[in-house]
């Protein structure tokens, strides 16, 4: 007789094996707009010839007529140009790619937590994972190690260190107290789609700020309280494996460091104090030169982009000045020319993207899907906190799949974004959505492209670390990040308040 098989997987392993297996036959994200491209050719002439349309007489425009071929060629350079993410992300970048490359964004990072005190450390960690995400992904690169490292040299397990910020970094990843490049990326793509339904419309930067900056602080709370309760009485006390090598990484800034610090700073206050002679005074020229205001139609608002990027760059100057790591401007167009260097993977990324959303566009597939979607939805009364829900919880299933955040907004915002207008609901709000959705899970997928690097991290300390580690950590973070962010939306909601500068709830009537 055969002996049972006692070497079976659990349940939740073999789950992930699963979500490893499907996410791995997945395309790259260029390629997939590629494809979808491609599809959306193909199933423009279907729905052509089918003569679909709406109640509104909106027909689908085929792609593969003779008109839709030419569309194809003479489109695509200006298509790929004319792309809104793609001049607002470089332009940022400038700035964000200088403070990096100097240095600048890792000292901020390390002051900010060696500055604490041990009692408020683990919120501090948390905290500056959530606002680490201003300098794109470096959170991953020297918060989440460092956590690990100050845990271990105040005597608490490293891995609850390590949990609490890849926490912050990862699952909190939308959350900020300022505007950061993602609200720029996504805030763009949200109003490309946006447009589908109203050619005029905006969706600024700032329009999810208001809630992200209640976030960031709900979530540090959030994640303090779940490390200190639940990790690291689960972990227990730590007892090393051997000498554990590069624990002690960098975590006293050097003088050179501390006078950069300074600089930057004096650089940071002189740069706020020309912005606001710019736009305070009745008479400032960033102000909207018919009606005075600051935040309505004003160049302040219409040229936030730039704004943010001389708020990253003259601090990294200075910085540099004081580090010694800028003697001449060489060094910062040399900076700036690193930065974009790293940027070719997401200018062909973007060409594609470019002319998926174009396609969608031409074809009137987005507002033909989108009002059709809205019409089913209110005639089954599928509406408010349930449809609210519901997109949270999808956004977060396919997260687990697919863990680029604006390759899923390209996919999902021309379909999304003018349904839930047509239902009433302001293109901030359902992209606000969206984002909590999309960041809760990233601490529990492996196929988020840090992962791997979380598990060498935590193998440092404890050398059976696997995947199911991680997991088995990170799921409290997920679940209770889930619930408690969607609630405070749901509040929200409730209460009507605005979700940000230019972003509501509620489209006006």
């Amino acid at each position: 007789m055969f002996k049972a098989q006692t070497d079976k997987k659990p349940l939740l392993q073999r789950f992930l094996d699963g979500v490893e297996l499907i996410g791995n036959k997945l395309p790259h994200p260029t390629a997939l707009f590629a494809i979808f491209a491609l599809i959306t050719i193909v199933v423009s002439h279907i729905a052509y010839l089918a003569k679909v349309g709406t109640d509104v007489n909106t027909p689908v425009v085929s792609l593969m007529t003779r008109e839709g071929v030419a569309y194809l060629f003479t489109s695509a350079v200006r298509n790929f140009v004319g792309f809104a993410p793609l001049g607002t992300v470089l332009v940022a970048m400038l700035g964000v790619g200088v403070a990096e490359h100097v240095g600048l964004l890792s000292a901020l990072i390390r002051k900010t937590i060696l500055g604490s005190s041990k009692g408020v450390i683990t919120f501090m960690v948390i905290l500056v994972g959530l606002i680490s995400n201003l300098a794109s992904e470096i959170g991953y690169l020297v918060v989440i190690p460092l956590g690990a490292a100050i845990f271990y040299a105040v005597g608490r397990h490293p891995l609850a260190g390590l949990a609490a910020s890849f926490f912050g970094v990862s699952a909190g990843y939308a959350a900020n107290v300022v505007v950061t490049i993602n609200d720029i990326l996504l805030s763009s793509i949200s109003q490309e789609a946006a447009r589908l339904v109203n050619p005029e419309a905006i969706v600024s930067p700032t329009s999810n700020l208001y809630f992200m900056f209640v976030s960031t602080f709900v979530l540090a709370t959030l994640g303090y309280i779940i490390t200190e309760k639940i990790i690291i009485p689960k972990l227990g006390t730590y007892k090393p494996e051997g000498e554990i090598v590069g624990a002690n990484i960098s975590t006293e800034l050097t003088p050179d460091e501390n006078r950069g610090l300074i600089f930057s700073g004096l650089f940071f206050l002189g740069t706020v104090a020309l912005l606001l002679l710019l736009s305070i005074p009745s008479w400032a020229p960033l102000r909207n030169p018919d009606t005075g205001s600051l935040l309505t139609g004003s160049p302040f608002m219409s040229g936030l982009v730039p704004v943010i990027m001389i708020l990253f760059l003259m601090p990294a100057i200075g910085y540099g000045i004081g580090t010694k790591t800028i003697k001449k401007d060489k060094d910062v167009i040399a900076a700036m020319s690193k930065s974009m260097q790293t940027m070719g993977a997401y200018l062909v990324l973007a060409f594609f993207a470019s002319q998926f959303i174009a396609y969608f566009n031409y074809s009137k597939l987005g507002i033909v899907l989108s009002i059709n979607g809205a019409n089913f939805l209110q005639d089954v009364g599928f509406t408010g906190i349930p449809l609210i829900v519901s997109f949270i919880l999808l956004s977060a299933f396919l997260n687990l799949f697919m863990g680029s955040s604006s390759a899923k907004w390209v996919i999902m915002a021309p379909i999304f974004i003018p349904m839930f207008m047509l239902l009433g609901y302001d293109p901030a709000f359902t992209q606000v959505a969206y984002r909590v959705g999309e960041s809760v899970t990233n601490i529990v997928t492996p196929l988020m492209s840090y992962f791997a690097l979380i598990v060498v991290f935590a193998e440092k300390y404890v050398k059976k670390t696997g995947i199911g580690t991680i997991i088995s950590l990170m799921l409290p973070y997920s679940i209770f990040a889930l619930i408690v962010w969607s609630l405070l939306l749901v509040i929200w909601y409730l209460t009507g308040l605005p979700i940000g500068l230019g972003g509501g709830i509620y489209l006006p009537s």
